[in-house]
């Protein structure tokens, strides 16, 4: 594989309603685009950052800086690439800033399995025709609402409920829910909400048999909650505090995690999620795919590393409806009345970008080619 061009794109789509998390209410999702262009194909690549470094250090601006003035010129004067894998080592180099590496190593990967003639999920070692699903629904200030939400989405087949937490509206709130809706599968998810000074609160949250509490600590711990899940029956599940193997291998071994919540970008791209899946895999650590309110070129990607076999709980992957009036991609992405989405069996992430959708969504482009 070799790049005669490469484009970014700045995108910028408004949710279909407001998505409220410990770090704020969401709006607007702005991220950004990668397009590896060869004589033959073009390889699709999402960079899952925010306008604002909350969940991460990276935002749209650095990302862009770092995948114009580094990354791209990196793979420029690497010449032909003849696996994906390779990326992985050629930006080792560059500290952090796994979602703009991920980006064009997603696009690569995109364009790796066009160029084979195979899906995405098959180039990767996945053995699933179809993925099961969650939805992630955030904090309400209304618990009605938050009702009508768990409703809506039971009726529509999602497996798993993820309901975001917060200091004041925890345990009240998975309380209230439990009694409306009984055993249904749940668990919470606190975004580094919480402290060990919460433990009493969190040990609370054993009442209500969950699937798992999600990085209720520090976004770069493993420490503490080594000491927290001694003290909680509910699976801690950690997912900020996981960026590279080393996390995950040292948090295993902490006794810091009980589940891993796998998130491409965060880890820096499909090939460390793959080394991740395979370490878990032999630990005896069950991996779900997270999201980051991807357009349907991100939740492509999510679908097809989902279908490796130690994905074994429902993700975050909902269909396209659950955030965006129209998606970028044809088809869109729909999740089956039992809870599940059809693996796609076309070449590459078996989804096709729209150009006039593409553009209407892009507020900035760059074409950047070999020099």
């Amino acid at each position: 594989m070799k790049a005669d061009k490469i484009v970014l794109r700045k995108m910028c789509m408004k949710l279909k309603s407001p998505f409220q998390t410990s770090f704020g209410t969401q709006q607007v999702r702005d991220f950004i685009l990668v397009e590896v262009h060869t004589k033959d194909h073009i390889g699709y690549g999402e960079c899952v950052v925010s306008g604002q470094p909350l969940y991460s250090e990276e935002t749209v601006g650095t990302a862009w800086h770092v995948l114009e003035d580094f990354l791209i010129p990196m793979v420029f004067d690497r010449g032909e690439i003849a696996h994906p894998d390779e990326l992985r080592e050629l930006f080792v180099p560059i500290r952090r800033n796994n979602m703009a590496k991920s980006a064009i190593e997603g696009a690569y990967w995109d364009l790796y399995a066009k160029e084979q003639g195979i899906p995405l999920a098959k180039a990767l070692g996945g053995t699933k025709e179809k993925i099961e699903v969650g939805i992630s629904l955030g904090i309400e200030a209304n618990i009605d609402d938050l009702f009508r939400n768990v409703e809506k989405y039971l009726e529509l087949g999602y497996r798993r409920m993820k309901i975001k937490i917060a200091p004041g509206k925890d345990v009240e709130v998975i309380r209230a829910l439990r009694q409306r809706f009984g055993g249904i599968p749940m668990m919470a998810d606190a975004n580094s909400a919480y402290t060990l000074q919460d433990v009493g609160v969190l040990k609370q949250l054993d009442e209500f048999d969950l699937m798992m509490i999600e990085q209720p600590l520090a976004h770069d711990d493993i420490i503490d909650h080594a000491q927290l899940q001694k003290e909680l029956k509910t699976p801690i599940c950690l997912d900020e505090s996981i960026h590279s193997y080393e996390d995950a291998r040292k948090a295993i071994e902490l006794g810091s995690t009980r589940i891993i919540n796998m998130k491409v970008g965060r880890v820096g791209g499909l090939s460390e999620a793959k080394r991740i899946h395979d370490l878990c895999q032999e630990k005896g650590i069950p991996l779900w795919c997270g999201g980051m309110l991807e357009s349907g070129i991100g939740r492509a990607h999510n679908i097809a590393v989902t279908t490796l076999p130690n994905f074994t709980l429902p993700g975050d992957t909902a269909g396209s409806s659950r955030y965006w009036e129209e998606d970028v991609i044809s088809p869109e992405v729909e999740v089956a009345a039992d809870g599940t989405i059809a693996v796609p069996d076309a070449p590459g992430i078996g989804f096709q970008p729209v150009p006039e959708l593409l553009n209407k969504y892009t507020t900035a482009i760059k074409v950047l080619a070999r020099g």
